[in-house]
């Protein structure tokens, strides 16, 4: 399975909690309830996966973690805020660059139009 299979999977599974839920709970809330339905469909999926920075070839412990890592292959970050901004943007693009991935999902479920709340980023780039 692609990155993109995943991320229509993902992206279905999150419109569900998000029907489901509504807007306005914490981020955590969220996060475990897409945990548990991306784990009942039998996907491989980390929670809080720690993310070290490696400078000059030195393993740097510097507290990044990603929400979900989702088959290996893709990273999700996921927000309960009342807009996305550039910092939530740049967050992504730092793990993308650091794990290798190529492509991230940055989710905002604190939106009334859940299509509206989620950014796929590519290798650098929004699209």
């Amino acid at each position: 399975m692609n990155e993109n299979q995943i991320a229509k999977i993902i992206f279905d599974l999150g419109l569900k909690i998000h029907r489901n839920l509504g807007p306005g709970l914490l981020e955590s809330a969220y996060e475990e309830c897409l945990f548990y339905e991306i784990r009942k469909l039998g996907l491989k999926v980390e929670k809080q996966k720690a993310l070290p920075l490696i400078y000059e070839e030195v393993k740097l412990e510097v507290g990044y973690r990603i929400d979900l890592l989702v088959e290996s292959k893709l990273i999700i970050e996921m927000k309960s805020v009342e807009s996305l901004s550039d910092i939530h943007l740049a967050q992504v693009l730092t793990y993308l660059k650091l794990s290798g991935c190529k492509l991230g999902l940055l989710i905002n479920f604190n939106i009334n139009l859940f299509k509206n709340g989620v950014r796929r980023v590519i290798n650098g780039s929004l699209s």
